[in-house]
């Protein structure tokens, strides 16, 4: 089947990030193909815990919900240095919460998710498996990329393409671009089984542990009865010996003795893998971008790989869409390298901090863990050095797109701070602030008059035009509005009566005000509503 001659966005790369990316721009009205080098999802379960944010950023396109649904989600985990626990942390949560902190389901899941949430907008997303990226030239106007598919060299004319080819990206080496930092040489095996288990969902870490003395050992537990288990190697082993079957079982069986899990098991998959602290300095070069894997590499000890490229998506779906459909201009997408770049820097400085804990790169670091842990023995205020640091939500301290602060002595929700959740209610339904992002901006008011009610729907009425016009929530006004039955969101936002929030499409606050001018409102929107008149009244 041939290729479209022409595409407003051509996507490399069918994994999580791509999928998602493609579904996303088509709640928004995009339209986009997706290029997927493989013939099908990935094998064996790769990227497995998916953090709340993630979770969020799915919901926008509906893909949540089978996620939910299959995965295993968990709160917190457990540490032990040889046979003795030294740490149980718990994450941040609590029972009102919409998502868990974290939810165990295998890459592949999550990628037929993404895929099922692009199905269902056939007219705008479709993805064509076995064909990759074989050139490109780029120009002011797009980029003109060279298929190989079905045995044929095609030719695909797209205004913007986006780089979701993982690590090993064609589009970043078809451009000459390379990624900067440094990579661990400490080695781990990943392992697949299938195994009946009842123990609880956790993240559980082993310290030279007794079934595999001087090594790191980590257990998820995953759908479908399956164990994921990461062990470290010594740096002399040979890693394509390591991978070998007769290698890696007895290594597993020795684990599982150890612990109890005496149900019988079979392998499922087997790899190997070492930490990477790398990324391109910038995720925009003309009509390119980049996302995911093909921008930035980052260690698995916290979660934040497969986790930064899904917000990657989040961030760049509505600012593609905005620029393509005549809301802003292109200079709007050089806020998603700017924002990017800074929370992929955050997630290496902690994914560094966590790989040089779980895989020590030399003799200095291993004699500061072995101390810190024999520490944590007998002295609890050391087991703090264990925690995992899983992945967060970063600031976007330095945004472009930050307005000046107006309400400075309100809550935690500060301009280029993520939203944080609240539980609110509509009537009598329940309902979560983020069900609200995911489409246009958002205006929060708390409390407003009769007067600051009205200009805030007149503002709304004067962006009914756009694809997706802001929407208006007032909270404790009465009768039609919202309430703040538990107090979460005063608590979070701190909102005096007539504190205005203005949150960006993917949950992000851009500027916050007490009591604000009508016109400060209808100036901090004008960039991305271009029907606002400024000069109303």
């Amino acid at each position: 089947m041939a290729l479209p001659s022409h595409v407003p966005v051509l996507i490399a790369g069918g994994g999580p990030v791509g999928l998602m990316l493609a579904a996303l721009l088509a709640e928004y009205g995009i339209a986009s193909l997706t290029l997927e080098a493989d013939d099908d999802y990935c094998s064996g379960s790769r990227a497995i815990c998916i953090s709340r944010r993630s979770q969020e950023i799915m919901g926008w396109a509906g893909a949540d919900r089978p996620l939910m649904a299959t995965g295993l989600a968990w709160t917190g985990g457990r540490s032990y240095y040889r046979d003795r626990e030294v740490l149980h942390f718990e994450m941040p949560h609590d029972p009102l919460q919409r998502y868990a902190p974290m939810v165990n389901i295998q890459q592949y899941s999550v990628e037929e998710y993404a895929h099922q949430a692009m199905q269902r907008h056939p007219e705008l997303a479709s993805l064509r498996w076995s064909a990759r990226v074989a050139g490109l030239r780029t120009d002011a106007d797009g980029v003109t990329v060279e298929v190989d598919a079905e045995g044929q060299r095609q030719t695909v004319r797209a205004d913007w393409l986006i780089a979701c080819d993982g690590g090993r990206s064609t589009v970043r080496e078809a451009m000459g671009l390379k990624l900067e930092g440094m990579q661990y040489e400490g080695r781990y095996v990943i392992v697949d089984i299938e195994q009946e288990s009842q123990r609880p969902v956790e993240r559980l870490a082993w310290f030279d542990p007794p079934s595999n003395p001087g090594s790191t050992l980590l257990m998820h537990r995953q759908p479908g009865n399956v164990w994921r288990v990461d062990y470290q190697i010594r740096d002399d082993e040979d890693p394509e010996e390591a991978v070998k079957p007769e290698n890696v079982l007895p290594r597993v069986q020795s684990h599982l003795d150890m612990i109890g899990e005496t149900a019988p098991w079979k392998p499922l998959w087997i790899s190997i893998y070492n930490a990477k602290c790398l990324t391109l300095d910038s995720y925009r070069h003309g009509r390119v971008l980049f996302a995911g894997d093909a921008g930035h590499l980052v260690p698995i000890f916290g979660v934040r790989g497969l986790n930064s490229g899904l917000d990657d998506a989040g961030n760049l779906a509505w600012k593609l869409a905005w620029v393509l459909k005549g809301q802003a201009p292109d200079g709007l997408l050089d806020s998603y390298s700017v924002e990017r770049v800074h929370a992929t820097r955050q997630n290496l400085a902690y994914g560094a901090k966590s790989t040089e804990f779980m895989a020590p790169p030399d003799y200095g670091f291993r004699l500061m863990r072995e101390a810190a842990l024999r520490l944590s023995l007998v002295d609890d205020s050391v087991r703090s050095l264990i925690n995992p640091r899983q992945s967060a939500p970063i600031s976007y301290d330095t945004s472009p797109l930050n307005l000046e602060d107006r309400a400075p002595r309100a809550g935690d929700a500060a301009p280029g701070q993520p939203a944080p959740e609240a539980l609110l209610h509509d009537g009598e339904t329940p309902r979560h602030l983020s069900e609200y992002f995911g489409a246009g901006f958002v205006a929060l008011a708390f409390s407003p008059d009769a007067a600051q009610a009205a200009e805030l729907d007149a503002l709304a009425a004067s962006t009914q035009g756009a694809p997706h016009p802001l929407r208006v929530l007032r909270v404790d006004a009465g009768e039609g509005g919202l309430r703040d039955t538990h107090g979460q969101l005063r608590q979070r936002f701190g909102g005096d009566a007539g504190t205005v929030y203005l949150m960006r499409p993917d949950g992000y606050v851009l500027g916050r005000w007490t009591t604000p001018e009508a016109s400060a409102l209808r100036a901090a929107l004008k960039p991305y509503y271009p029907s606002i008149d400024l000069n109303a009244h």
